[in-house]
């Protein structure tokens, strides 16, 4: 069977870290995704997209992430059965992330910033960052564990 989700939206408000009674970390946040069509009164169409993340992706969600950032999610749906305040059964369908990415960047820096304020390169989810860190560095491939400046693209092609 195959149950795999991508979804790319902004954040509808900041990620607020638990933690289960047996320690592990957990982050709820919801993303709101445009449809690629307009309905029928000429607006775009949002859905809002209930996802949750544990452990180390909830930790990095949770420091990395604010309301109104660009966030792509590699997840799994999920649907879990509950029972609201007046005794009604419920259902309730989730992405359940195993990975998260930037989807922009922050304008606010022209230069790299310091690396203390980076966790080490992977750990966080079960596909780490998926070869990404923040701000633009790359995480991974060079077998030292260390952030690398990205090249600038200068706007050429190369052909």
């Amino acid at each position: 069977m195959l149950n795999s989700v991508t979804i790319m939206g902004r954040l509808t408000r900041d990620p607020e870290l638990r933690h289960t009674q047996s320690g592990n970390a957990v982050t709820s946040f919801s993303l709101a995704v445009e449809r690629d069509f307009k309905g029928q009164d000429g607006e775009k169409v949002t859905d809002f997209i209930d996802v949750v993340a544990w452990r180390n992706t909830a930790e990095f969600v949770s420091r990395y992430f604010t309301k109104g950032r660009m966030m792509v999610v590699d997840g799994r749906l999920q649907s879990r059965k509950w029972e609201d305040r007046d005794g009604n059964r419920r259902t309730s369908i989730e992405v359940v992330a195993d990975s998260c990415y930037f989807g922009d960047s922050k304008k606010e820096s022209s230069g790299p910033p310091p690396a203390e304020q980076y966790p080490p390169a992977g750990g966080y989810g079960d596909a780490g960052y998926g070869g990404y860190a923040p701000g633009g560095y790359s995480a991974g491939g060079y077998g030292d564990n260390q952030f690398h400046e990205l090249e600038e693209d200068d706007g050429e092609l190369p052909f």
